[in-house]
């Protein structure tokens, strides 16, 4: 993400924390020590298959275009590669074959370069942190909730955005998404284009404005339907309908994946996809469907494919048959049940039992961006209502926030129009800090969208909803300000 670089006088170290296997790559890290210290620390999380030095020198995600990252803020930061280096593997996945660079990934790096971190701030300081937080998205975002579940008494406050928490399911459920484009099923981008303005004729207008944002995503299925898109007997005729084939394609990707077993915390499923956002740069055609169909071998360029297919087979082959050269549609749950059950156990953040995090003060935001096709927002979803279900809506409203962003993408962008806002302009930093410091929840947040050239300046605004609250125009006012919409409920 673009934004201000770091001003101020920090001094940065790197290091490296050895590992026990000689097999096994050392954990690189970063920390960003400023010379006008708040007294306070925040880990980055990391994103995909991670394999590249988070330097904790970026803006945060989301966070507003003109604000200077947190070593600017006062904050101490670091990150990590969590234990893996991509340029020195032949495919992304390739560490998950020695079993300590496995486990670093899954959660044992974040914990260790955090103890690093402490100590080094003792050492340059002459105290710890007051306060640590850890904030991430995507594979960052499961980190994050990953350390809230294993060491709850680690940090005092974490944001989680568009984490992948069911990830096990969410591999085998991209995977499915591949096959299934495989034998006539692929959209191509004038297709997927098709589908997306399909979606908004029947669902924008229903919250109120047609801004090019499906905000009742949630509803939207019920009258959204891909048949309605059908070419003649159900044969490809071309870019202005869909083939039986491809319209089996748009309804896999939004029907659970279910497991002939549970996983761990007993899940048995991986929810689908909302209807919304599929003609975005990070829409569907960069994660599901590609610019060219999903192909076994990978291509050596894998741009070529969706980012869904390249990530999930290769889990597959890596993490499940630990086979490289084993072809990802033999690779079933049933065939693998043993590994599937290990590997979801190493990497699921799915535990809904989040007391002893909440028992000794720690905060927690959750924040999902409805319009997400690299993983399944309802997969947030059902983390929530499993944690409510597990401690009772009182106590859970007493540390944790679940806000919802729809129309925006992965990376929180999206075509909304006229400025709608989106994911990024929200300082949930800020947000968590004062929570942490104060003990006084969040009360009504604003996202923003903005130029993207300095100075930055505000397009638009709006309010952004804690779940199941989505944003409603109030039917008069200027759809640009966030006072004409209030958070409204089925």
């Amino acid at each position: 993400m673009s934004g201000p670089e770091p001003t101020v006088a920090f001094c940065k170290l790197l290091g490296a924390i050895a590992p026990l296997d000689p097999n096994a790559p050392p954990i690189r890290f970063q920390i960003n020590l400023p010379a006008q210290w708040n007294g306070r620390a925040v880990q980055y999380g990391g994103g995909g298959f991670n394999g590249v030095l988070i330097t904790g020198l970026a803006p945060l995600r989301d966070a507003p275009l003109d604000l200077p990252p947190p070593v600017a803020r006062g904050f101490m930061t670091y990150g990590t590669d969590s234990g893996h280096d991509n340029a020195k593997q032949k495919e992304i996945q390739e560490f998950a074959l020695n079993d300590e660079a496995l486990e670093n990934f899954a959660h044992a790096a974040y914990k260790k370069v955090r103890d690093v971190a402490v100590e080094v701030a003792r050492l340059h300081y002459g105290r710890a942190p007051e306060k640590l937080y850890f904030y991430g998205g995507s594979e960052g975002g499961r980190e994050g909730l990953t350390m809230a579940q294993r060491y709850p008494a680690d940090f005092d406050g974490i944001v989680s955005v568009v984490p992948v928490i069911n990830w096990v399911g969410l591999q085998f459920s991209g995977a499915r998404t591949g096959l299934t484009q495989m034998d006539g099923g692929w959209l191509n981008p004038a297709k997927v284009k098709l589908l997306h303005e399909a979606v908004l004729a029947a669902c924008d207008a229903s919250d109120g404005l047609k801004d090019g944002i499906v905000s009742r995503y949630e509803t939207c299925a019920k009258v959204m339907s891909p048949k309605n898109l059908r070419c003649p007997d159900g044969k490809d005729t071309g870019d202005t309908c869909l083939s039986d084939a491809q319209i089996n394609t748009v309804e896999t990707v939004r029907t659970r994946f279910e497991f002939p077993f549970p996983l761990a915390n007993g899940i048995t499923s991986y929810p689908g996809w909302n209807y919304g956002g599929e003609d975005q740069v990070d829409g569907m055609t960069y994660w599901m469907t590609g610019p060219k169909p999903p192909q076994h071998p990978l291509p050596s360029t894998v741009a070529e494919q969706g980012r869904i297919w390249y990530y999930g087979s290769g889990m597959l082959r890596y993490f499940i048959a630990r086979d490289p050269s084993k072809d990802p549609r033999d690779i079933t749950p049933a065939a693998y049940k043993d590994q599937v059950l290990k590997i979801s156990a190493l990497m699921d953040s799915t535990n809904p039992d989040l007391s002893a995090f909440a028992r000794r003060g720690g905060k927690l935001i959750l924040k999902e961006n409805m319009a997400d096709l690299a993983q399944s927002p309802n997969a947030g979803v059902d983390y929530y209502k499993s944690v409510v279900a597990k401690m009772g809506q009182p106590e859970v409203d007493h540390f944790m926030r679940f806000y919802v962003t729809p129309g925006a993408n992965h990376a929180g962008g999206g075509n909304g129009a006229n400025g709608a806002p989106l994911a990024r302009g929200v300082d949930l930093l800020a947000t968590i800090d004062q929570w942490v410091l104060k003990n006084e929840p969040p009360s009504r947040l604003v996202q923003v969208a903005q130029e993207t050239k300095a100075p930055f300046a505000t397009i638009a605004a709006r309010p952004m909803c804690r779940y199941p609250a989505w944003p409603q125009y109030k039917g008069s006012g200027d759809p640009k300000d966030a006072d004409s919409f209030t958070c409204a409920t089925e």
